[in-house]
């Protein structure tokens, strides 16, 4: 009897369209786009002269350990880490293709939206990756990217380590790489930002002691508001809650006092002003 079963479909390929991003070149690392089942993703792999070395090794070990449970819309996401045929051990992120800041500032691409990133999405980056105590390397533009066509900010390269408390210095340095960044990107917009320019001047102090005290006190100069005009606002609330409180009790106590009972010898003489029969009577 003829077998008229239709032959099973051959499974694709579970790595495919691999290729090289020469842009996205770290020290130690050979950046690839790839699909995986299909899908889109990243390749992080130590360059074959480090590839074999224990040192090395440990290192994009520890890189994925640190990066795999951070979890912020702004900071590129670690999804695995295993052999990619080829390329050998991968950290396998999400696809965060598109260009570099550096490459916009390069070719003059740098617009207001941009700029409302820099001002917003990436401090919270930082914030985060502070509130985590993650080491990393310094904040520039070749490691921040906008994804194409929807034009999200992505921080790449964000840690190499973790510590129990994150030292001054490195908190610092980072608002030091801040202010280098957006001052880069405010030479190339057409409008003057006289406040983001003194915030980015601010930041790159070369004593630490002038630089913003956190990420916070910088998030309130870029929104041009201080701790002191928090602690006036604050003040002027509490004052206006005082002064109501106090107007209504006042109006409470008056609507008391009118609906009070009047006392009997005054409702005895109202009684008797009001009846002439008992006038003639007394």
């Amino acid at each position: 009897m003829a077998n008229d079963q239709t032959p099973k479909t051959q499974p694709t390929e579970k790595w495919t369209e691999i290729e090289l991003l020469p842009e996205w070149e770290e020290e130690y690392y050979n950046v690839y786009t790839a699909r995986k089942h299909g899908k889109w993703v990243m390749l992080k792999t130590l360059k074959p002269e480090y590839a074999s070395r224990p040192e090395f090794i440990a290192m994009i070990e520890k890189e994925f350990d640190v990066r795999y449970n951070l979890c912020h819309p702004n900071i590129v996401m670690i999804n695995d880490f295993e052999d990619v045929p080829g390329l050998g051990r991968c950290i396998i992120t999400d696809d965060v293709y598109g260009s570099s800041l550096r490459k916009l500032i390069d070719e003059n691409k740098i617009t207001p939206e941009i700029l409302d990133k820099i001002k917003h999405e990436l401090v919270g980056a930082i914030d985060y990756i502070q509130r985590n105590h993650i080491v990393h390397h310094p904040i520039r533009p070749e490691t921040i990217y906008f994804t194409e066509n929807i034009g999200n900010l992505k921080l790449i390269d964000v840690g190499f380590d973790q510590r129990r408390h994150l030292e001054p210095a490195d908190a610092s340095e980072d608002i030091y790489n801040y202010g280098k960044v957006l001052s880069e990107v405010l030479d190339h917009l057409p409008e003057k930002q006289p406040n983001l320019r003194h915030v980015a001047q601010r930041c790159m102090e070369d004593d630490p002691k002038k630089r913003y005290r956190d990420v916070q006190d910088l998030q309130l100069a870029i929104e041009r508001r201080s701790s002191n005009q928090l602690y006036l606002l604050l003040i002027v609330f509490l004052l206006i809650m005082i002064g109501l409180l106090a107007w209504l009790n006042t109006n409470k106590a008056k609507r008391l006092r009118q609906y009070q009972p009047q006392p009997e010898t005054e409702l005895v003489e109202t009684s008797m002003s009001g009846n002439p029969q008992l006038h003639s009577l007394i």
